[in-house]
């Protein structure tokens, strides 16, 4: 609830502002928007969901930009106004907003709570407009993209210009994603949908002051509100968009470094991963492809025929192995590129004052820059996309769009470089992945980028952390990062795989750790400088072994993790989640930057540092297992988990049900006709439940048509029964399996007397080598029971006692 203090200083604020503050005059509703009108300005009010309300400020004379935020900024949803002599009401179901005329001001209530409230409020001069809100004294405040400055950031002043950080470690400020978002431990979130430089004060300034500033842009926030953090991140994607479905390969393993330098080089190590008996599902191309050095080719964004004779038929050949194609493109234009002339002469390229192709210098040499907002910038880009397309690439690598160098005096169609700065990543997102779903329409985009703004999850965007540096200090934030991220919608969310940038000797043991991790994160895909290989094919036995069964691992997890797909595109659920969604009155665990649960079932708790025998594992409510050796731990307290080189801290939550498949050399050849569903059985549980998501894994409309299967898995206990619930509804899709052949694994239990399927008594065999569909085995060793049948479309029931 909030604190008495809290009203009491809303209420000293709201009287001590009266001389500055604005005065209202008038109002309507119109297209269901509450317009008002007060001496100083005009302020509209929208519902874009039943939790958000969209607030728009317009002062006259001051320049307004498009929302690039909101998903459909035009709708708005009918709510009920209620006006009273002193005040208004604007309201729906789940959120309330309240208009004090004299002093104009606006606050907002989930039911009768108070939640959030503004100071002064709007401000606009000259070079800086922006917003001031009130702070509880005890509120926590997360958000505002990447940062390493722990999970709860009140306190910081951040900077909003996204800007590469080279080499990061355990502290960095201002990275590649600076979203102007706040969530906050009382459940609301408050987006700024402004796309200009700017900064966002978490009461560091102030210590009771939340503000946002910036330099130019739209002067708007939306302020969304929710009962839990789930559902609180289910507002924000449902009025920011919800990211699409990934191809499902996405999820597989990726061959990646800088860089590959010739076709010859990229063949072999394609042909090393199935050599050393690593699954691979995609090879990613950076800028050798385009040019046999660093320096003076970026912009040419063709094929090095020197390099690359070849290029369509190494594509081809690495298609049919199952082996996808990413490519690195840039926004940037060399003058020295062969393409200079013809961008020029398109038009496409952000210009100079006086009105010319804006050159400038940075590492990679003297260069333009796209206009990715223009007409002309879009098509010359498109056209670039459509011929290299042509070639069997499947996944397409925008980097440096922050973009990396983006002088102020910059034009672009639509405004300043500092006026637009923050949603170039996102708008080049959008023209990418429109033009794929346009030229493409059977084949889902698959777009990872360095740079965007809230809202780019729409766009299927595949963020990840950028050049941190190759050590342990480099590790050691990426879980934070990445949920720092999954809260605000860009669940996708990776780091390069063992590090990106230094390192001049090979830190085995960090390597090994990372790349476990990484088996738990939403895409693997190693990748750095090569003076160090980046692919685990090419280390030592040791390091293979290892790490090959965790790569195996990730693929046999494929049902699993695909679901976790299926969730965050339904509702926006992060597939990596904090702690804290586990007790939501317990603020304290905000803080935890160290373990992590993956889906639901999975807590996971990287290694970040050498020599490590053991880990503090902060355990939720519940039962814990552990991963490896299914030793039972009571959750709510803090336990040491033993860790050796082989063994990555993974626990798994009592009473879940997780699927899994044989590993496969690549996913092209992925089926869940052989199904393994691992029950984790604890006395303590009396009722669970878990499904398992399936469709085609690359048709863009697989969900709104409804073409998929969901397999849904109940269990009960009562006594010494245990049983069974199998299911499967949907309206299925292309090569969905009639039946699959499923082995159930139920952990940590004692030998039945009976098992049945369908009320058949299974025979009990003696090894699990001789299960076969109508069978049963004991593994006493494990307490486990394996079971076997064939199960159709028809609902199986399952009974052990």
């Amino acid at each position: 609830m909030i604190s008495l203090r809290f009203r009491l200083a809303f209420v000293v604020v709201l009287f001590s502002s009266v001389a500055q503050a604005a005065t209202y005059q008038s109002h309507q509703v119109l297209d269901n928007k509450l317009q008002l009108q007060t001496d100083e300005y005009a302020v509209s009010l929208s519902f874009k969901s039943q939790g958000a309300v969209e607030v728009v400020y317009q002062k006259s004379g001051l320049k307004q930009l498009p929302s690039f935020a909101l998903v459909a900024p035009e709708l708005s949803l009918v709510a009920s106004l209620n006006e009273q002599p002193q005040q208004l009401e604007f309201a729906t179901e789940q959120l309330t907003v309240r208009v004090n005329k004299s002093p104009f001001q606006l606050s907002f209530y989930r039911g009768n709570e108070l939640i959030l409230a503004e100071e002064k409020g709007f401000f606009a001069y000259e070079t800086m407009r922006g917003f001031r809100f009130k702070l509880q004294d005890d509120e926590k405040l997360l958000g505002t993209g990447q940062r390493v400055v722990g999970m709860d950031r009140r306190g910081q002043r951040l900077p909003l210009y996204n800007k590469a950080s080279y080499g990061y470690t355990t502290e960095a400020q201002q990275m590649y994603f600076g979203l102007p978002a706040v969530m906050s431990s009382e459940k609301y979130l408050v987006l700024f949908d402004n796309s200009a430089s700017g900064f966002v004060d978490l009461g560091k300034t102030e210590k009771e002051v939340l503000q946002f500033e910036a330099v130019a842009g739209r002067t708007a926030y939306i302020v969304m509100a929710a009962p839990t953090y789930p559902k609180l991140i289910e507002e924000y994607v449902t009025v920011t968009g919800k990211q699409p479905l990934p191809p499902r390969w996405a999820l597989g393993n990726f061959a990646s470094r800088f860089g590959y330098r010739t076709e010859a080089e990229t063949r072999a190590i394609v042909d090393k991963f199935a050599a050393e008996d690593f699954p691979l599902d995609a090879v990613v191309l950076d800028l050798y492809w385009f040019g046999p050095d660093i320096q003076g080719h970026m912009g040419n964004l063709a094929w090095d025929k020197k390099a690359f004779p070849n290029p369509k038929g190494m594509i081809s050949d690495f298609k049919a192995k199952g082996v996808n194609t990413v490519l690195i493109t840039e926004p940037f234009v060399l003058s020295t590129s062969t393409r200079w002339d013809e961008a020029v002469q398109a038009k496409a390229l952000a210009t100079d004052l006086a009105g010319k192709a804006k050159t400038f210098d940075f590492y990679f040499g003297n260069t333009g820059l796209v206009d990715v907002f223009s007409t002309e910038g879009t098509s010359w880009f498109e056209g670039i996309y459509n011929e290299l397309a042509e070639y069997g690439v499947a996944g397409w690598w925008g980097d440096l769009g922050e973009p990396e160098v983006h002088p102020s005096d910059a034009i672009h169609s639509i405004g300043t470089a500092d006026e637009i700065h923050n949603v170039y990543g996102h708008r080049w997102a959008e023209l990418v992945y429109q033009n794929r779903l346009e030229k493409q329409p059977e084949q889902r985009p698959m777009i990872m980028m360095r740079s965007g703004f809230a809202g780019s999850q729409r766009f299927g965007m595949i963020p990840w952390t950028g050049d941190v540096s190759r050590s342990w200090d480099g590790l050691k934030p990426q879980v934070e990062l990445a949920l720092q991220m999954g809260l605000l919608g860009l669940a996708y969310t990776h780091s390069d795989l063992g590090g990106f940038a230094g390192g001049e000797v090979f830190d085995k043991e960090m390597y090994i750790r990372w790349l476990q991790y990484g088996v738990f994160q939403p895409v693997y895909r190693p990748h750095a400088q090569e003076q160090i290989a980046p692919e685990p094919v090419l280390h030592d036995k040791e390091t293979k072994d290892i790490l090959r069964e965790y790569v195996k691992l990730r693929y046999r997890l494929t049902p699993y993790n695909y679901t976790l797909a299926y969730q965050n595109s339904s509702t926006g659920m992060p597939l990596m989640r904090p702690l804290f969604f586990e007790n939501e009155a317990d603020t304290s665990l905000i803080a935890n930057k160290d373990s992590y649960l993956w889906g639901d079932a999975f807590l996971v708790t990287p290694v970040t540092a050498a020599g490590v025998k053991s880990v503090p594992v902060q355990l939720p409510a519940g039962v814990w297992l552990d991963y490896w050796t299914g030793k039972a731990h009571q959750g709510g307290k803090t336990i040491e988990q033993p860790t050796d080189l082989t063994t990555l801290p993974v626990l798994v939550r009592a009473g879940s049900f997780v699927p899994m498949v044989p590993a496969v050399q690549s996913l092209k050849d992925y089926s869940s006709r052989q199904l393994e569903l691992h029950y984790y059985h604890d006395q303590s549980i009396s009722q669970a439940k878990g499904h398992m998501y399936e469709d085609d894994g690359k048709s863009p409309d697989s969900l709104s048509k409804g073409q998929y299967e969901l397999l849904t898995f109940s269990a009960a206990a009562k006594g010494k029964s245990l049983a069974f619930e199998l299911n499967r509804t949907g309206l299925g899709y292309t090569g969905m399996p009639k039946q699959r052949e499923t082995t159930l694994v139920v952990h940590q239990l004692a030998k039945p007397a009976t098992a049945l399927v369908n009320g058949q008594a299974l025979s009990w065999v003696n090894s699990a080598a001789e299960l076969v569909a109508g069978s049963a085995y004991f593994d006493a060793k494990k307490q486990q029971v394996l079971l076997k049948l064939n199960w159709d479309q028809a609902k199986a029931r399952v009974v052990l006692e």
